[in-house]
């Protein structure tokens, strides 16, 4: 049997929740609480409990997949519908080498093409320009990994919102996730916290 634990607190209260999930067998038994039960003193209010059964509500999409050779690189495609509004997503990547790639997804029916790149430089350091031609704007990400540690922080032009990530994958310790995000657009700039933690344990 396995148990997941997970809290997520921020500066933003309808953000902040709790959660406890158990797998027994083939059934996930989960518990999640928001930060209501704690601040308005003790109450129901925000405590939830769920039951899920893999397989006993079952969704197959449609998605074909495949890889084609252009220009000696492999160029992988897919093509699907999206379950929530029921339109087609092509998405494709033509790999240049372990670390350099390009990448694109297009949306029939709407224009919504969005184009990718990833460098990964030195094995530790991930760049990742994008361009939405849809909204003819730019989105920059750039991460870099020390032993256990992730650094990321991302701006996308057409919201002016920049993002700072630090994430700590340990396989004792779980996982721990800080993130800050400013818009840059608003007068106040107020900055968004959130801190996450996640724990995985075997009974």
């Amino acid at each position: 049997m396995n148990a997941s634990l997970r809290g997520r607190h921020a500066n933003c209260k309808s953000t902040a929740a709790d959660y406890a999930a158990v797998n027994a067998g083939d059934v996930k038994l989960r518990a999640s609480m928001t930060d209501a039960m704690i601040v308005n003193g003790p109450s129901l209010n925000g405590l939830t409990f769920a039951i899920k059964k893999p397989g006993f509500y079952r969704y197959v999409p449609q998605k074909l997949m495949n890889t084609f050779r252009f220009a000696k690189n492999p160029l992988k495609l897919s093509y699907g519908r999206k379950r929530e509004d029921k339109r087609t997503v092509v998405d494709g990547a033509l790999v240049f080498d372990s670390g350099s790639q390009v990448s694109a997804s297009y949306m029939i029916g709407a224009r919504n093409c969005k184009l990718k790149y990833s460098y990964l430089h030195g094995d530790v350091t991930t760049l990742e320009p994008c361009y939405d031609l849809g909204k003819n704007v730019w989105g920059f990400a750039i991460s870099r990994r020390l032993y256990d540690n992730v650094f990321k922080a991302t701006y996308h032009t057409w919201s002016k919102n920049l993002a700072l990530e630090w994430l700590r994958n340990h396989v004792f310790n779980g996982t721990f996730k800080m993130s800050a995000s400013v818009n840059l657009a608003e007068e106040s700039k107020d900055p968004k916290f959130i801190a996450e933690t996640t724990w995985e344990l075997e009974m």
